[in-house]
C-alpha cells in the first residue's frame, strides 16, 4: 500500500461592505465620537443626515439642559409611527447624539449629548471659529473655475480605477494609496514581487457609483489612520469641513501642521481638492469633496452618464465610448477584437469569461456590469441582455465550478482485497473516508485521520 498527499484549494468570495456615514460613524469608540463632535461642521453633517423623525426631535430639545422623559418622546408620534420612532431613536443613541438618563424620580429619560448640543447650536445659530479659512487678502492668479475642477477629479479619480485594473504601472500612485487598494481587499498581490491585481471584491467596486466609490475608499483609508500614527479625529474633521466649502472658491493652508499637510496630498492625489503645486498655499475642494459626507447618497458625478454597451445574440460587444478606462474594464471579461475613436469591438468567449472567473470575478458580476452600461436601446430589450448570453455566461462559470476540491491522502497499492477492505472500514468508522473505489483498491483519507490510519495499519501488520 502506498499513501499520496493532494492538496487542493477552494474559493471564497469576499463581500464588499459599503456603510453610509452613519454605520461608519456607529462603529467609532464613543471617545472618538465625543471628540468629533466637538467640532461643529461634524455635527451638521451628522444632523442633515439623521431620519427626519430624528431631527425633529434633536430640534425639540436642543435649549433643554435636563433629561426628558422616554414615554414623553415616544407620545409625540401617533401609535401607527411607532416604527418611525424607534428608528430615529435606535439612531440618535447609536451615534451618542442622545444617552440614557435617569429622570429625578428614576424613571428612564434622554438628554442630548452636552458636547453635541453646544456645538450644533453653533453650527445652527451661528458663533465658533471658522471652520476653513478662505483666502481673502488676494486674487488667484491661477484661479481654476468649476469645470476644471470637476475635469480634474474625474481624471484624478480615474487614475486610481486604472490601476485597479492593472493598466497604469506603481508610479501611478503614491505607496501611501497603493496600499490602501491592497490592505482593504480591493487588489492582491499574488506572489512576493509581483504586482498586485484586482479581486471580486474590486470589480463589485468598480460597479458603485463615484460618490460611492470615494466613500468607500475613504472608509478604508481612515482605518488605516492609526496604523499610520495619524490623528483620526483631525482628519474625519477636516473632511466634513471640507463638505461645507463652496465649489469653485479656494482655501487657505495656512495653520496646517505635517500630518493635515500630508492628508492635503493624499487628498489631491485622490481629486478631492485641486492644489497648483504642493507647497501652493492654496487649495480648491472639488465636488468629490463636497459630495463626500453624504456617504452613499444620490448626487454623483455619473449622473448625466449613459450608457455604451450594445450586445448582440452572437456574443459580440459593442462599446460606443472614448473612456480607456471603460475599455480596460471591459478586457478583464471580453476578447478585445478591434479599437476606434469611440467604438471598440469585443467578443465574449468561454476563454474570456473562465479567465475572468478563475480571477475571481463572477458571472453575475459580469452581468450586473453588462447591465448597468447597457446603451439606452439595449434599455429598451426585455430582458436586457439576451436570455441566450446570460445563460451561456452562466454555464461558462459552472464549468470551471464544477468541481469541489478538497485536500486528501490517497491509499492505492493494497496487496489484497482483505488488505483494502479492513483499512477501508475503519476509515469508514472513523469519518474520515472520503472516497473509494474497490475494484481498483483504492481509497481517499481525509488529512486528519492520516496518522491514526498509519498506526492501525501498523498494528494489523505486526498481528500478521
Amino acid at each position: 500500500m502506498a499513501a499520496n498527499s493532494a492538496s487542493m484549494s477552494g474559493y471564497s468570495q469576499s463581500k464588499l461592505d459599503c456603510k453610509d456615514l452613519h454605520g461608519y460613524l456607529q462603529t467609532l469608540p464613543a471617545v472618538i465620537l465625543d471628540k468629533l463632535y466637538n467640532h461643529p461642521a461634524t455635527c451638521l453633517a451628522v444632523f442633515r443626515e439623521l431620519p427626519l423623525l430624528a431631527r425633529h426631535y434633536v430640534m425639540r430639545v436642543i435649549f433643554i439642559d435636563q433629561p426628558v422623559a422616554q414615554a414623553g418622546v415616544a407620545a409625540w408620534v401617533k401609535a401607527s409611527n411607532q416604527d418611525l420612532h424607534q428608528e430615529a431613536v435606535g439612531t440618535l443613541s447609536g451615534l451618542r447624539v442622545w444617552q440614557d438618563t435617569p429622570l429625578p424620580g428614576g424613571l428612564p429619560g434622554w438628554q442630548l449629548n452636552k458636547i453635541f448640543r453646544e456645538n450644533i447650536k453653533v453650527a445652527l445659530i451661528g458663533g465658533g471659529k471658522p471652520w476653513s479659512t478662505a483666502t481673502e487678502t488676494s486674487a488667484d492668479g491661477h484661479f481654476r473655475d468649476v469645470s476644471f475642477l470637476d475635469k480634474y477629479a474625474k481624471d484624478r479619480w480615474e487614475c486610481i480605477l486604472h490601476f485597479l485594473v492593472g493598466s497604469r504601472g506603481p508610479e501611478a500612485l503614491s505607496r501611501d494609496i497603493a496600499l490602501v487598494l491592497t490592505n482593504s481587499g480591493l487588489m492582491k498581490i499574488p506572489e512576493k514581487g509581483t504586482m498586485p491585481v484586482i479581486t471580486p471584491a474590486g470589480f463589485q467596486f468598480l460597479l458603485l457609483s463615484t460618490s460611492s466609490q470615494v466613500w468607500y475608499f475613504m472608509l478604508q483609508y481612515l482605518e488605516t489612520a492609526e496604523s499610520r500614527d495619524v490623528n483620526l479625529v483631525n482628519q474625519l474633521s477636516f473632511l466634513f469641513q471640507l463638505s461645507f466649502s463652496t465649489l469653485g472658491k479656494d482655501y487657505s493652508s495656512d495653520g496646517m501642521d505635517e500630518s493635515q499637510l500630508q492628508f492635503l496630498q493624499h487628498l489631491r492625489e485622490l481629486g478631492l481638492v485641486f492644489q497648483r503645486k504642493r507647497k501652493s498655499g492654496r487649495y480648491y475642494p472639488t465636488r468629490l469633496a463636497i459630495n463626500l459626507a453624504s456617504g452613499l447618497s444620490n448626487v454623483n458625478m455619473d449622473a448625466q452618464r449613459e450608457g455604451f454597451i450594445v450586445i448582440e445574440t452572437n456574443y459580440r460587444i459593442y462599446a460606443y465610448t472614448d473612456s480607456d478606462l471603460q475599455i480596460e474594464i471591459l478586457g478583464l471579461f471580453v476578447q478585445l477584437l478591434y479599437r476606434f475613436p469611440n467604438l471598440s469591438v469585443g467578443v465574449l468567449s468561454r476563454e474570456s469569461v473562465q479567465q475572468a472567473v478563475a480571477n475571481g470575478i463572477t458571472a453575475e458580476q459580469i452581468l450586473n456590469y453588462l447591465r448597468s452600461h447597457a446603451h439606452p436601446q439595449m434599455l429598451a430589450n426585455k430582458p436586457v441582455i439576451p436570455a441566450t448570453i446570460s445563460d451561456q455566461i452562466r454555464l461558462w462559470e459552472l464549468e470551471r465550478e464544477r468541481l469541489s476540491f478538497n485536500p486528501g491522502i490517497l491509499y492505492n497499492d493494497f496487496l489484497s482485497q482483505p488488505d483494502f477492505d479492513v483499512l477501508r472500514d475503519y476509515a469508514r468508522d472513523l469519518g474520515v473516508l472520503t472516497w473509494e473505489d474497490p475494484k481498483r483498491r483504492v481509497l481517499v483519507i481525509a488529512p486528519a485521520g492520516h496518522e491514526d490510519i498509519k498506526r492501525f495499519w501498523k498494528r494489523q501488520r505486526k498481528g500478521h
